[in-house]
């Protein structure tokens, strides 16, 4: 199942590209030339949530941004799992068929897992690392346990497949003062029916059920990418990752790194601060 939806060239203005990855057909963009940067969105999420980073970006490193099976414009394919372990497959399948080197790895939420994932398999080929508001280990936190065994339930994945709750409740009641209502449709856009809200009616499940998957993370990311050049972008007002519970740690898992607080962004940080994370990364890896 492919989305039947056109992007409005003023908001996305960027080339459509598609990968025959192994679970299927996914959607991405190859934008301006440079060092390469690599931008793993999250959930409910697709590329469009670093369209003004890559626009301020653009003229000075090659961007890139995937769309996950189940997420933005790519397909959903019958008999994917939507796991996270399967996403940074996906997005290391890409990673190798480009053929990137030397490239910058930006995550923010589920994309700081999946993108440290696909860069710890390859920590020879990563120049730089780039995580907002997002985990590398698994959770401990009693609210993202609650948040995943309350959204997992059957009545509240009725709600996130009849009603497209998360894009509604979640991003979009937070970015209400931040976004347009023609932006805040190509979210909608793009999870047109409960079929095709699958994917991320899937995510809730993965802070408890990737917990081998995090296990790892968690050891092979300070041992393989520890020492890598890393940027820490946080929004400070975010009650999903507090920056007092998650900072810390991440600051301990990578030797040298910058930190950029963002005090009055909330979860969703590339809608909120793109001009303030633009300047950081040029900042760091210029």
């Amino acid at each position: 199942m492919l989305i039947d939806f056109t992007p409005d060239p003023t908001l996305y203005p960027f080339e459509s590209r598609w990968f025959d990855s192994g679970a299927g057909r996914v959607h991405y963009i190859d934008e301006g030339s440079g060092i390469p940067i690599l931008f793993c969105h999250g959930s409910p999420t697709w590329s469009f949530i670093y369209r003004k980073i890559i626009g301020a970006l653009g003229d000075r490193f090659r961007c890139l941004a995937v769309d996950y099976p189940g997420f933005g414009l790519s397909e959903r394919p019958p008999g994917y799992g939507y796991t996270i372990a399967e996403h940074a497959a996906v997005v290391g399948e890409l990673v190798d068929h480009l053929g990137l080197d030397q490239f910058v790895i930006m995550g923010q939420d589920w994309g700081g897992p999946i993108g440290a994932a696909v860069g710890a398999e390859r920590a020879d080929r990563v120049r730089g690392l780039v995580f907002g508001n997002t985990l590398l280990w698994p959770t401990d936190t009693w609210p993202q346990k609650a948040f995943s065994r309350v959204m997992s339930s059957s009545p509240m994945q009725r709600r996130i497949l009849r009603d497209n709750l998360l894009v509604e409740r979640f991003l979009l009641a937070e970015l209400r003062d931040t976004i347009s209502a023609a932006e805040a449709d190509h979210y909608r856009a793009v999870q047109p029916s409960p079929e095709a809200r699958r994917g991320i009616a899937a995510m809730p499940g993965q802070i408890l059920s990737a917990r081998p998957f995090l296990e790892r993370l968690a050891t092979e990311v300070p041992a393989r990418l520890g020492a890598t050049p890393t940027l820490l972008v946080w929004g400070m007002k975010d009650m999903a990752f507090r920056p007092g519970s998650f900072l810390p740690r991440m600051r301990a898992t990578f030797t040298d790194h910058r930190v950029v607080e963002l005090p009055a962004a909330k979860h969703f940080i590339p809608e909120h601060e793109p001009g303030a994370i633009a300047e950081a990364i040029v900042q760091r890896f210029l």
